[in-house]
């Protein structure tokens, strides 16, 4: 999720778990614990493309490091705030419990996170919530900073900070009901339209949990499709991208290229570009694709060959022009308008 989601959590989860006793201290080393995580991007200028997709949400966002790192920080802070109320145990629990349900938020969107490095690099996703949805943080925002305007023993701060935790809690619940529910659109038309297919992935468009889009793997490519939960019905529309395997034909067996493939989860297709090839990352999709049915994926990665035969890689992001009308428009189409 994006970095004021995880302070709001990290936040509220500090309060819960020391605001009596340290009052607006636990707020603020609950949101450094819930951004600790997210430091790992720090990285990124001695890493490569491949190197910075694999390293980012891996060690950070584990649980081992949640083990591993919390006691420290527990300790370190118990000597800093010796004066205080809160123990040792009190400070372990607010790292441990900050570090852990950033990484559990962050399964919850498309990119994966490596809970269980380092016995597995799999990035853990289930694409239940897009990495900003102003629906889950802006209510929960709103009851955390009011619980910082009242004394640390009031109950009036406790009812508020954990009225948020609910309230997005809840949210969270919603997003997997609501994603049950379109993947039965997406079978039922599927099935409907005898398109086969061996696996899907179903994830929310940006910035709600009610207009939802599927890729779906056949043998020789993918079929994408857009269902909002107000539509009058279950229609889809579904454009095929074909895969284009041939094309890693003198790539393959390259490490780097290797986790590049695994890291996408197989939902790749390849393009030939004028110098290589453009890998096309399908679980991020295509951010006009409800509209035109085309356009660039938001996430490729250049791959082509130096002059000394070594394989160079570089990510490129796509964004739309938006404007007012494509925000109407888009707006429209969630509220289940396909015109």
């Amino acid at each position: 999720m994006d970095s004021l989601t995880q302070i709001v959590l990290g936040a509220a989860v500090g309060e819960a778990v020391a605001g009596k006793r340290l009052g607006n201290k636990a707020l603020l080393w609950g949101a450094i614990a819930g951004t600790i995580p997210d430091l790992d991007v720090l990285a990124n200028p001695w890493l490569d493309a491949v190197e910075q997709l694999s390293f980012h949400r891996s060690i950070t966002h584990s649980f081992f490091f949640a083990v591993l790192i919390s006691p420290l920080l527990g300790w370190l802070l118990r000597r800093l705030y010796r004066n205080e109320e809160a123990t040792f145990r009190d400070w372990t629990l607010l790292f441990f419990l900050g570090f852990t349900t950033h990484a559990i938020l962050d399964s919850f969107t498309t990119w994966g996170t490596q809970l269980f490095w380092p016995f597995s690099n799999y990035g853990v996703a289930f694409y239940n919530i897009f990495v900003v949805d102003p629906l889950y943080t802006v209510p929960f925002l709103c009851f955390v900073v009011a619980a910082a305007f009242y004394n640390r023993k009031s109950s009036k701060r406790r009812m508020l900070n954990y009225t948020g935790l609910a309230i997005s809690t809840a949210y969270i619940l919603f997003s997997f009901v609501a994603k049950a529910y379109a993947n039965d659109a997406f079978e039922e038309s599927l099935q409907h339209q005898h398109i086969g297919y061996t696996s899907y992935i179903s994830k929310p468009t940006p910035l709600n949990t009610l207009f939802w889009a599927v890729t779906a793997e056949s043998e020789n490519g993918f079929y994408t499709g857009f269902y909002s939960l107000l539509d009058k019905d279950k229609q889809i529309r579904y454009n095929f991208e074909p895969r284009q395997e041939h094309l890693l034909e003198g790539y393959r067996g390259h490490p780097k290229l290797e986790r590049l493939l695994k890291i996408t989860k197989g939902y790749y297709v390849i393009e030939k570009a004028g110098k290589g090839i453009y890998i096309k990352d399908l679980r991020f999709g295509q951010f006009d694709g409800w509209q035109k049915g085309k356009g660039q994926y938001v996430f490729v990665y250049h791959v082509w060959r130096n002059d000394r035969g070594e394989l160079e890689f570089k990510e490129i992001n796509n964004r739309p022009q938006i404007d007012n009308n494509y925000l109407k428009a888009y707006l429209n189409r969630i509220m289940g308008n396909k015109q």
